[in-house]
């Protein structure tokens, strides 16, 4: 195996890497899926999001009604738009028409915005996800939203995906144009590509599409000036056909490889043979080297394959996290911010994985063609890091938010004592102490809590399905029920490990336990454990410490 290297950045670099922070999506059609559903994966990393399930219910409106809209990222009041005489029910990224959308910003250039635009990213999804329910019925309402109120983010990839498809839409504000006061061109500039059945896609912060096929209105459609916006600001001058959306509107840099691209070649490279031949792509060495915007997987995608891609720190290979004297003494497949460091002169970079500390919440979205539209959407839902965090099944017909994910149980500046995101965060924070065991314990209990919902689900599925004959609404009440009654259960669950963990790990020692799992006392008081066990340090880390300037002080004669 190649030496993992570590690169002086230079400021255009540095200046960009700053934005490869966010979040992750993974693209599954019916062909790809073992089940023959669509999955959509979204994790939603940042630092200041909270992990929260969203409910918008269904609605009428009487025509005139307006609706205000707030910047989803900071709840900046941006303006109002007519609401639409009837919308959807919402839970989280799914609506009750098993339509779902995740998303991941690619920033791309910065002289293109809109400063009048009134529908940010987010507001685009959740306005779209209340009005569509269809993925392609999703694009013209999207397409036609930001054409009448303008566009109030930077470049992002969008994930649509109905029981029956997967798209890709890339999306970039216009380039202002002020005439008397006004922005006359205001809007966006955007193309959409359906996946291919039978493969599998995924973007992470960078943009992925490149040409497109120009006549194929069934498999792609585009912005009609999607083009001569290009040409009239100077970025483009060739072809037609020549016309690559990413290398135009959002040219890769180092950090566009390294920090984002290098997280869908990790998730690539599960699933697809081949990969290794985009290492140095991957690395931030060799942009010609593109990657494949999909791929055809060897293997057919479980719900549990999906939630596992979510989870991968480049374990395996050149980029693992876990082999250098970053990891600390226990393997520790994590780096703190800021993503760069300065030493002696000279800039370097830590990795940034799919898996991430700052996950304010992620979900595995399953659209299902074979059920009806209440039983067949599934919200694989969780909240904080991928890693050591278990997802709960949600119902797109859910209308009760569980109380452990519901709106304004806690905020990132609040702790709640109910809520499974500052439970959650708690186990993690313990974990990344000790990875190596508190972790990988941790995940054990992870791996036995889906396994078994996820077996579960297809027991509810029939009954819900006997119900749905009689009456639907009987079918609905019942998933609710289990929506909600299951979530709980996990946070439950949840805060006997918080206190299992302490308990077995505290001080740094690890406690013996019986074939039972209870705690061995040392045979003659049952308060008292026996000898505990000191695993030590990594030998890694050892080496570290020894080659360093203090070696000799701490040296045995």
């Amino acid at each position: 195996m190649m030496k993992k290297t570590v690169f002086l950045l230079t400021m255009a670099a540095l200046l960009s890497w700053s934005h490869a922070e966010a979040c992750t999506n993974i693209l599954v059609t019916r062909g790809a899926s073992k089940d023959g559903s669509t999955m959509i994966s979204y994790s939603a990393d940042s630092h200041q999001l909270y992990g929260e399930l969203y409910f918008r219910p269904a609605g009428t409106y009487p025509k005139g009604t307006m609706m205000k809209v707030y910047e989803w990222d900071t709840g900046k009041y941006l303006g109002e738009i007519p609401q639409a005489e009837k919308t959807y029910s919402v839970i989280g990224n799914i609506n009750e028409h098993q339509l779902l959308i995740g998303e991941s910003t690619f920033g791309g250039r910065r002289e293109m915005h809109d400063p009048d635009g009134i529908i940010d990213y987010g507001s685009l999804i959740y306005i779209t996800l209340q009005r569509a329910k269809t993925a392609r019925e999703a694009i013209k309402v999207m397409a036609d939203l930001v054409s009448a109120y303008g566009y109030a983010s930077s470049g992002e990839s969008i994930s649509i995906a109905d029981p029956n498809e997967v798209w890709l839409l890339e999306i970039m504000p216009k380039i202002p144009k002020i005439v008397r006061g006004v922005n006359v061109n205001k809007g966006a500039v955007w193309v959409a590509l359906r996946i291919p059945d039978g493969y599998v896609s995924a973007h992470a912060n960078q943009a992925r599409i490149t040409t497109f096929p120009l006549n194929d209105p069934e498999n792609c459609v585009y912005s009609p000036d999607v083009i001569t916006h290009a040409r009239e600001n100077n970025f483009f001058s060739g072809a037609d056909k020549d016309f690559s959306f990413s290398d135009v509107y959002a040219p890769l840099t180092f950090s566009g490889m390294r920090g984002c691209e290098a997280r869908v070649w990790a998730i690539f490279r599960h699933i697809s043979e081949g990969m290794d031949a985009y290492t140095d792509y991957a690395m931030g060495h060799n942009p010609n080297n593109r990657m494949p915007l999909w791929v055809k997987p060897t293997e057919k995608l479980s719900v549990k394959q999906v939630a596992d891609l979510m989870r991968d720190h480049y374990e395996g290979t050149i980029l693992d996290m876990t082999l250098d004297p970053g990891a600390g003494g226990h393997k520790l497949p994590y780096r703190w911010r800021p993503m760069n460091f300065t030493y002696d002169g000279a800039t370097y970079v830590n990795e940034r994985a799919v898996a991430t500390q700052q996950t304010g919440w992620w979900y595995v979205g399953q659209c299902r063609s074979w059920l009806p539209d209440p039983i067949g959407g599934i919200l694989w839902f969780s909240a904080d890091d991928a890693g050591t965090s278990a997802l709960t099944p949600i119902y797109c017909s859910t209308y009760t938010v569980p109380e452990c994910v519901r709106v304004g149980n806690g905020t990132i500046l609040e702790y709640s004592n109910t809520s499974l995101f500052w439970i959650m965060n708690r186990v993690s924070q313990f974990a990344y102490l000790r990875y190596d065991e508190i972790g990988a314990e941790t995940r054990s209990v992870v791996d036995a809590w889906e396994n078994k919902k996820m077996n579960e689900v297809l027991a509810i599925d029939e009954a819900a399905k006997v119900l749905y004959k009689q009456d639907p609404q009987l079918a609905k009440e019942f998933l609710n029920d289990y929506t909600v009654n299951t979530a709980q259960l996990l946070f439950n669950q949840w805060v006997k490990l918080d206190e299992y963990l302490m308990v077995k790990y505290i001080d740094g020692n690890t406690k013996q336990q019986n074939p039972d799992g209870s705690f061995k006392d040392n045979g003659y008081c049952p308060t008292i454990p026996e000898r505990v066990i000191n695993k030590g340090y990594s030998e890694i880390w050892k080496e570290s410490v020894a080659k360093s300037k203090q070696a000799d002080i701490l040296r045995i004669p």
